[in-house]
């Protein structure tokens, strides 16, 4: 098609040959530019040119947004960048790459620690043990929701603190001012906040989306050293010599479920959230065994039910399967509820899961009133450990009664003790635990029917 000088009236009036879908004006001022008309009506300025022996062409933009003067400029310009040996298209394509990379950046600047945690704790959970990713969760909670045991809210974890800022903002004086504040409060679980919270920090920087965020001086050793109190192991237990007060404070409790439950950590050694998730699917007092939840094998772990324990469980499951007061049962009633016993061994009528809630309190009671130093939950653990020593039991039938990891490799590789080996040493500490509690019991009695013989 011959060329024709454009002006604003013949840009108006061109129209698309009929029969054809569009039709390209040229014009003769302006080398490469022309006017594409479509059967409907549109009209675009383009322009045309060869590079290296191929055709390129561009759309400028809508005839109606772009005057003609203007497109003639940006013909000109296009024609110069062509003659210089470069592709027009190819400089678009690069700076668009750089608006989006500006806007991708922009975008990760702005990325907070509530963003990347959730990410963080999705992609690894499928290579953590249930409590380690618990403790992530726990750690990181905003708090304010209903108790599952226990009443009241529950707090904010550490870490929530920390979860609006922007990973740009975690530098040394932040997360110093932060673990200023939660040591004063909570320096154990302080501590392991910023633990976790170094690791994320470790696995931020084998991402893309998040690497160079975090000031690395903000989670270095050095912050939490200067930071927290020097961590010192814990020494709270039970004492031989303690034994007999402990019993039978223990005993003067008016809940038989907390009663069992402090009777039970001291006597299996299993850590707390292992026996109080202890169901009764997982109680055989046939074969003499119970089935926990362990933190190292994920398949849980079975040790020996030992006769007294059994004799205290069997009594619970006696309690379990009556039904509760006439008063309780209409409260149940007007929520629409049927009573039923619990699947959960230590079980409890007002937690909101239907598990015993708040073992700490009732054994801070029962150390006042045997007139011992206090001892924690994890302390009847120890407790349990130490008291084994006396009646000379193997240090590996005790690791693998509480659940601890083979520490050698005999013991990882060569020693697979079987229940009963296990039994007849767990017997045996029950029986010295017992006698220097001052409890006068048979074993005989752990048959259905027969009650506990408390001494002194």
């Amino acid at each position: 098609m011959a060329k024709v000088n454009f002006t604003a009236e013949r840009v108006a009036s061109f129209e698309a040959t009929p029969g054809k879908t569009q039709t390209i004006y040229w014009d003769a001022k302006a080398p490469g530019l022309g006017l594409r008309v479509t059967s409907a009506g549109a009209r675009a300025y383009i322009f045309e040119s060869r590079l290296f022996g191929k055709t390129v062409r561009i759309t400028i933009g809508d005839a109606r947004a772009w005057l003609l003067g203007k497109a003639r400029t940006e013909a000109a310009r296009l024609k110069t960048v062509i003659d210089d040996g470069k592709d027009p298209r190819e400089q678009v394509a690069e700076q668009r790459a750089a608006h989006e990379a500006r806007k991708a950046e922009a975008r990760r600047q702005d990325v907070t620690l509530a963003d990347a945690w959730t990410v963080y704790i999705e992609e690894r959970r499928q290579r953590w043990s249930e409590l380690h990713y618990r403790d992530h969760v726990d750690l990181s909670s905003l708090g304010g929701q209903p108790k599952k045991r226990g009443k009241g809210l529950t707090e904010p974890g550490p870490l929530a603190a920390l979860l609006s800022r922007k990973l740009t903002d975690l530098n040394a004086a932040c997360v110093g001012e932060w673990l200023a504040s939660e040591a004063t409060q909570r320096p154990s679980r302080a501590r392991l906040a910023f633990n976790l919270l170094r690791i994320f920090a470790t696995w931020c920087e084998s991402k893309a989306e998040y690497r160079a965020l975090i000031d690395p001086q903000a989670v270095s050793t050095r912050q939490a050293k200067d930071t927290l109190p020097k961590a010192t192991a814990k020494t709270d237990t039970i004492q031989r010599e303690q034994l007999p007060a402990w019993f039978g404070a223990v005993r003067q409790l008016s809940n038989p479920v907390m009663e069992a439950y402090l009777i039970g950590l001291l006597l299996t050694g299993a850590r707390r959230e292992e026996l109080a998730e202890l169901r009764w699917d997982d109680v055989d007092f046939r074969w003499r065994s119970l089935h926990l939840k362990d933190k190292v094998e994920a398949e849980g772990r079975t040790i020996p039910l030992t006769p007294y324990l059994a004799c205290v469980l069997q009594d619970l499951k006696r309690i379990n399967e009556t039904p509760p007061t006439v008063r309780r049962l209409r409260t149940l009633g007007n929520r629409g509820e049927t009573w039923k016993p619990s699947p959960w061994v230590f079980f409890s009528l007002t937690s909101a899961d239907g598990r015993l809630a708040s073992p700490n309190r009732a054994l801070h009671r029962v150390c006042e009133t045997a007139g011992i130093p206090p001892v924690t939950l994890h302390g009847l653990r120890r407790a349990f450990s130490s008291l084994a020593e006396w009646t000379e039991t193997p240090t590996g039938v005790v690791a693998q009664i509480m659940g601890h990891k083979p520490s050698a490799t005999a013991e990882r590789h060569y020693k697979v003790r079987p229940l009963d080996l296990l039994r007849a040493w767990h017997d045996k500490i029950e029986m010295w635990v017992l006698e220097q509690a001052g409890i006068d019991f048979k074993p005989e009695q752990v048959n259905p029917g027969l009650r506990v013989i408390a001494g002194a």
